[in-house]
């Protein structure tokens, strides 16, 4: 195509050589060991996948277009030569926007405020504020701790009363945390940082001896970071003679990520009166057990996982059509429950946030009028 587009052979030389070059490159990345492979092999590898995307997509929809461009020919017309500079001015628009997201944009932190009407709300948390943050997925930053002291510092600016952390703090185990220890200490909130484990917490990217001890030295990490870490668990946020309960449930997902977790077990009358927060890394476990059930009295739950695919324009992802709650927030038809999904502050697979800007969440609770 380059080749009859061009009066000059150089530019169709180099679109065949750099082809077989990025093809060669992707063989070798997907040939290479995953769950096996050491930290830097990985990261490799991310950014040999992300560099040979950034040119077969563009290059993809250019074809695409201007395919669309010959279909006067079949009309025995002429080719709509504007539409075929569009495809290309869209490729390149499309290669910029990528290399855009994966050096700009997923360094930068959108703060969302929310006000939430919380029902029955105990007069003493009227005001509250929760800083909800999710997905931080710090293996991918190797052992470069400056943007997550970035997400500290604006944690620390919105003066919250308590952080809550929704899930996947790592990529494939617990040594990528060891680095961002100091760091992820330094958040500070009156009522602490509550957090949950989600699907890459586990283990489950990687080849272990024992799961188990991995999973453990992750769980003493976050207790030396001073996190409250609920594995099934609940605990109360107390002022003066008020309280609300902060249930934590381990990763309840759909297929194919294993089930963990257990509501009843992290508290098991669900339909008493007590006013609850959850914690739970998966959106699909609010939308499967929680969004329309009368026998569930949880007023707001709090997820990640999504990502929003890490990529967001418009208001529009991709994500939409893998889950029905993708980002934002969400209530049932009875009104009585309520989700917040955060889309995460880092990022996995593909190194690349475009549109989809980290996110810190500040969500104020109301009483009800």
């Amino acid at each position: 195509m380059v080749r009859r587009r061009c009066v000059s052979k150089v530019p169709a030389r180099l679109q065949l050589v750099s082809a077989v070059l990025l093809y060669m490159a992707l063989i070798v990345g997907v040939s290479m060991p995953r769950r096996s492979g050491d930290d830097g092999s990985l990261l490799f590898i991310m950014w040999v996948l992300f560099g040979y995307m950034t040119f077969i997509m563009p290059k993809l929809v250019f074809v695409v277009v201007d395919a669309v461009a010959l279909l006067p020919v079949l009309w025995h017309g002429r080719r709509w030569r504007w539409l075929s500079l569009t495809g290309g001015v869209i490729a390149i628009v499309a290669f910029l926007a990528m290399w855009w997201g994966a050096l700009v944009n997923r360094f930068r932190v959108d703060v969302r405020e929310v006000d939430f009407e919380f029902p029955h709300l105990p007069a003493a948390f009227d005001g509250f504020k929760i800083v909800q943050i999710s997905d931080l997925h710090v293996g991918t930053y190797g052992d470069d701790d400056r943007f997550v002291r970035k997400l500290v510092g604006v944690i620390n600016g919105l003066h919250p009363d308590a952080v809550m952390f929704t899930g996947d703090i790592v990529n494939r185990h617990s040594s990528e945390l060891i680095p961002f220890v100091d760091a992820l200490s330094g958040i500070e909130a009156p009522y602490g940082v509550f957090s949950i484990l989600g699907n890459h917490d586990y283990g489950d990217y990687a080849d272990w001896p024992s799961e188990a001890a991995d999973v453990a030295a992750l769980c003493a990490m976050q207790e030396s970071m001073g996190w409250k870490l609920l594995l099934n668990q609940t605990e109360f946020m107390h002022s003066g003679r008020d309280s609300i309960a902060v249930i934590g449930v381990e990763n309840i997902g759909d297929p194919p990520f294993r089930i963990y977790g257990s509501l009843h077990k992290a508290y098991p009358a669900v339909g008493d009166s007590v006013s609850k927060i959850l914690l739970s890394h998966n959106p699909a476990h609010w939308t499967d057990s929680i969004a329309g059930h009368d026998d569930v009295n949880i007023a707001l739950t709090l997820s990640g996982h999504t990502h929003a695919m890490q990529i967001e324009v418009a208001g529009l992802s991709p994500a939409a059509m893998r889950y029905a709650t993708w980002g934002g927030m969400y209530g049932d038809e009875a009104g009585r429950h309520a989700l917040y999904v955060n889309i995460g502050a880092g990022t996995v697979g593909m190194p690349m946030r475009l549109g989809a800007t980290p996110e810190i969440t500040l969500i104020t609770l109301k009483a009800m009028p």
